[in-house]
């Protein structure tokens, strides 16, 4: 099996990102068709990347090898999940968004009994390791040569239009239009812009010491 996107250097996540699209995730005796997916750089240049200010513990995956998982997790409760791009030592990744459930389905299901519709299974980056039984343990592992828990497959049908558009829940560069997703398929997620959470304002007496 060849991967296109692992080819490309880290200056061009964002065209990783669309070659992505289209591929099948399997994990957890799920198989999911990723539709939504969002390119974040740690090149120097994108303020909305956990590696914009270099490598820590917490980011290394995202310096290689390419075709690794970087996880982390949100809220410290739920875990989203990228596929490291790029050569070696320089960091950049794609975020997996969203992905339609097309193996698997009652699993999905019985990980996801809030869903009220098949097409809700995936959309969205955490729901989408809810249904794969993806987590932390992931991290670092890889999707290309079989040895992790998560496999990544070559389409199986063509992908069509690809829209692209602002990122979501970032607080740094969210207009960079690194998001895409598959044109009309109803398993993206809802896009909410972020909006910045405005500092209460002090009592006059306050803020003058009046």
């Amino acid at each position: 099996m060849t991967y296109p996107w692992l080819e490309l250097p880290a200056d061009k996540v964002d065209e990783a990102a669309r070659q992505l699209l289209g591929w099948r995730l399997t994990a957890g005796g799920v198989t999911v068709r990723l539709t939504e997916v969002e390119a974040y750089s740690g090149l120097g240049r994108d303020p909305a990347s956990h590696a914009h200010r270099g490598m820590t513990g917490r980011n290394e995956v995202m310096f290689g090898p390419a075709g690794a998982l970087y996880v982390y997790q949100i809220y410290g409760m739920h875990f989203c999940a990228n596929v490291v791009c790029g050569e070696p030592g320089v960091a950049s990744a794609v975020l997996l968004r969203a992905g339609e459930v097309v193996g698997g389905l009652e699993a999905a299901r019985a990980r996801r009994p809030a869903a009220k519709r098949d097409r809700d299974l995936g959309a969205g980056p955490a729901k989408l390791m809810q249904v794969l039984a993806l987590d932390r343990r992931a991290n670092g592992t890889s999707v290309v040569d079989g040895t992790g828990p998560a496999t990544l497959h070559e389409p199986d049908r063509p992908v069509g239009a690809i829209e692209a558009g602002p990122r979501v829940g970032v607080t740094a560069a969210h207009d960079v239009p690194w998001r895409f997703w598959i044109a009309g398929d109803p398993t993206v997620s809802a896009y909410r812009r972020h909006v910045p959470r405005k500092k209460p304002e002090l009592p006059v007496r306050e803020r003058t010491g009046r």
